[in-house]
């Protein structure tokens, strides 16, 4: 079963952290659906009539425009395609974003999973990262979600922030017990270019992030996460009650998805495919018939290496029986003679044909699939 993203370039707010902002008028917005709209109908035969199992909007904030373009895009989707009766329709949104009006639109058009962009309940960090709501409007939204008929919500935290002390993170998520959220998602704040924190940093205003303290973070996470009933599926999610995501679960199995918007990516197994950037290149191409995406096709060892990279970061691991049944000999007995280090230093768990990273070594994760890598 495969997936749809449907990735909408707009936000009204620009963060510390992040170098994606637009807004945009009436007019834009319009031509961007419709631009969508034409790739949708373009990607019809991208999957080979495979059902899809989950719906994705998100990228900038989805919510920032107008219910009725998310839905012209729905009834596209659900027009030519394949989609599961019990789908998993995920929205992206803002806690300032929206109101019990807007949440009940999106429900009625058929959005059943919420991810809501909290990053922390604590107003000083808020005010840190430049983001539009506190904490209070934070726990409202959450509130008006579960009103309005919601039960599948998941947040988004963010940890490692220059004046994040270890309790207060540790109140975080104290604070989504109490709330009883069954899905988070929690990811370390990153250092782009062409960003305020960037700029911060480099003009000494405040202090470079230590990798020791987002290790320490991380372990908190990972502690206090268990004690509270939640399941570390992958490094960065966690759900409890089972509610693991389809959608992000989807990309770590190696599934098949397709990816709708400027920047997006598509994937069938056989190629890949990503689109322009620039939204106005963008909507151009679509609107002239010129090409809006480069196409690779991948090789044994870059499917090799996606497998790795993706299925080392979850809870089920890498599995030796389909690295036999996919890959070559040359693969696996390379495969076997890498992997037996990380299993000696208590890195890497074998359980039956699954090798899974242990608590400590989720910290290398990115190291140690490099070294898996076949080159």
């Amino acid at each position: 079963m495969a997936g749809i993203y449907l990735h909408i370039p707009y936000c009204k707010q620009k963060c510390t952290y992040c170098n994606f902002h637009f807004s945009t008028n009436t007019e834009n917005v319009n031509e961007m659906i419709e631009a969508m709209l034409h790739e949708i109908e373009n990607k019809k035969d991208y999957l080979l009539g495979e059902e899809i199992e989950s719906i994705y909007f998100g990228g900038g904030t989805p919510s920032f425009i107008e219910t009725r373009h998310i839905n012209s895009l729905m009834k596209k989707i659900f027009f030519l395609f394949n989609v599961k009766n019990n789908a998993e329709i995920t929205l992206e949104l803002n806690p300032d974003d929206i109101s019990e009006e807007k949440i009940r639109e999106l429900k009625s058009i058929g959005i059943n999973r919420l991810s809501i962009g909290v990053q922390s309940f604590h107003d000083e960090d808020l005010k840190f990262m430049n983001r539009s709501h506190d904490g209070n409007m934070a726990r409202e939204c959450i509130a008006i979600a579960k009103k309005c008929g919601f039960k599948n919500i998941t947040i988004d935290l963010i940890y490692g922030l220059p004046n994040l002390s270890n309790k207060k993170w540790g109140e975080n998520l104290d604070i989504i017990k109490q709330l009883k959220i069954n899905h988070f998602s929690a990811y370390a704040l990153t250092i782009e270019p062409k960003t305020k924190l960037n700029y911060l940093i480099q003009t000494k205003k405040i202090e470079p992030i230590s990798d020791e303290k987002i290790e320490t973070h991380f372990k908190l996470l990972q502690e206090k996460s268990e004690k509270i009933g939640f399941v570390q599926y992958e490094i960065s999610n966690f759900c409890k009650d089972k509610a693991i995501a389809k959608h992000n679960s989807s990309y770590w199995k190696g599934k098949n998805y397709i990816g709708i918007g400027p920047s997006a990516h598509s994937y069938n197994g056989i190629t890949r495919q990503w689109n322009i950037k620039s939204n106005s290149k963008y909507v151009l191409k679509l609107k002239s018939q010129q090409d809006y995406c480069e196409i690779e096709k991948l090789s044994e060892n870059e499917k090799y290496n996606e497998y790795i990279l993706t299925s080392l970061r979850t809870i089920w691991g890498i599995n030796q029986k389909y690295l036999t049944k996919n890959y070559n000999k040359k693969i696996n007995l390379k495969f076997t003679s890498l992997i037996k280090k990380w299993v000696e230093s208590g890195d890497v768990i074998k359980e039956n044909e699954n090798f899974k990273l242990s608590k400590k070594g989720m910290l290398m994760a990115d190291g140690i699939a490099s070294d898996l890598f076949v080159i």
